[in-house]
């Protein structure tokens, strides 16, 4: 029974039953296939257990990256903004949200007042990129990135994320709060017709800020190209359920009062938990959805990794090879992982077996920014070398010597014999000629 619902769930969600009703069936269609896509790949497991990881690393970072940003702020002479601001991300917590705000910035204070050796200080920043490390491999997984940033760029974007980010944000709050103040908009608050149009928005702003700072890690955190859009539409998505869930969190909190009794003084704590869990899976979620809505053709299949033939992987490889070719050539374009699985509509963890051997085969290699080269000069690249990399990689040194049929291993060396005069002495050169 199982199978046959799967069957016509699997029918009615991909099939063109709601499209034939009209631009509103369409629409419905679209709706239900993407929530379809993040439900089904949320219940796989791995997206839910990356946001438990992010859980863990938060509690480790969360002073260390506090700490940094009051440094900053403090800077700028605007430290005093951080407080609120913190207040506000657990302000669902209810009381429980002002008290651990008060903890942390007790122990922010803790820090800023003492002596931080040389280990000490090494070791709060470590900690503090490595929280934007863990926040990017997540992101990455999403976007089926395979390979990171380099050493470098992350070193250097990552501080410019930690040190730029909390003075965008507070520097937008004081702005919005000085707009509120404004004489002029104080006239319109008292307006009949103006005022409660005034009022809905400025309760509006914090989502809108959520929103917005979602939309820039969608774009900024892959190590991929994201389309504004894509990443827009996530923003808003994530933002709006980040709202949802706040709301019927804060309601939870409230009534909670029976898990208070159980869990006496560890109610705080397991809140908390919950409520960064939440907040971790909501981005992911947003994430998810970006990729989908720039990558509509792999919502169908979802996390699963698409199994290449062999014919498939000799195929996938000779065409890297030409576009990177191509791209070299061309001393006004360039070429990425990224951009390969854009232009051959292959996921990039797919073409990671393929890149991986072309590249120990020295066949291929990459830039510090990441842009794909020819390994050697592209006279002295056969096109059977290509192919006898993608063949062969992979072998495990007990299987090299198999004692195969002399039937079957006649045959197999006919086959070889085949390729070969297929592609004779022909070069990559020779290909990008044709």
């Amino acid at each position: 029974m199982i199978p046959t619902l799967r069957i016509k769930l699997d029918d009615f969600i991909w099939g063109d039953t709601l499209e034939q009703r009209g631009s509103i069936g369409r629409l419905l269609a679209h709706v239900q296939r993407y929530l379809y896509g993040l439900i089904r790949d949320m219940f796989s497991g791995q997206i839910t257990l990356r946001a438990m990881s992010l859980v863990y690393t938060t509690l480790l970072s969360i002073v260390p990256l506090i700490a940094f940003s009051f440094s900053v702020l403090q800077g700028f002479g605007v430290h005093n903004q951080l407080e609120p601001l913190l207040y506000e991300l657990l302000k669902p917590l209810g009381d429980q949200g002002a008290e651990i705000t008060t903890q942390i910035i007790n122990l922010v204070d803790n820090v800023k007042g003492g002596v931080l050796g040389g280990i000490s200080l090494a070791f709060f920043i470590y900690t503090a990129v490595s929280m934007v490390q863990k926040v990017e491999e997540s992101f990455n997984y999403v976007w089926y990135v395979t390979k990171p940033r380099s050493l470098a760029r992350r070193l250097t974007e990552y501080m410019i994320v930690l040190l730029i980010g909390p003075v965008i944000i507070v520097i937008a709050l004081g702005m919005i709060a000085s707009l509120r103040s404004n004489s002029l908009v104080q006239l319109f608050l008292t307006n009949e017709a103006i005022g409660p149009i005034l009022v809905a928005t400025s309760k509006l702003t914090p989502y809108v800020l959520v929103t917005a700072v979602f939309t820039f890690m969608y774009m900024y955190m892959p190590n991929t190209r994201v389309r504004f859009k894509a990443a827009l539409i996530g923003g808003i998505a994530g933002g709006f359920i980040w709202a949802s869930i706040s709301v019927i969190f804060a309601t939870f909190v409230v009534y909670s009062t029976r898990t208070q009794l159980i869990y006496s003084g560890f109610a705080v704590a397991i809140i908390t938990l919950i409520w960064l869990y939440l907040n971790w899976l909501v981005l992911l979620i947003g994430a998810q959805l970006a990729y989908y809505v720039q990558n509509p053709a792999f919502l169908r299949i979802g996390r699963r990794e698409p199994r290449l033939s062999n014919a498939m992987r000799e195929r996938l490889a000779l065409n890297i090879m030409l576009l990177v070719g191509r791209a070299f050539r061309d001393s006004e374009q360039s070429v990425t992982v990224g951009d390969l699985g854009r232009q051959l509509r292959i996921p990039s963890i797919t073409m990671a077996p393929v890149i991986i051997a072309l590249d120990e085969g020295g066949l291929l290699a990459a830039t510090e920014k990441e842009d794909l080269l020819p390994g050697r000069d592209m006279s002295t690249i056969r096109l059977d070398d290509i192919l006898a990399v993608v063949r062969v990689h992979g072998e495990t040194g007990s299987y090299r010597d198999p004692e195969w049929s002399s039937e079957v291993d006649a045959l197999g060396k006919n086959l070889d014999d085949a390729v070969l005069a297929t592609v004779g002495e022909r070069s990559l050169t020779d290909l990008l000629d044709n």
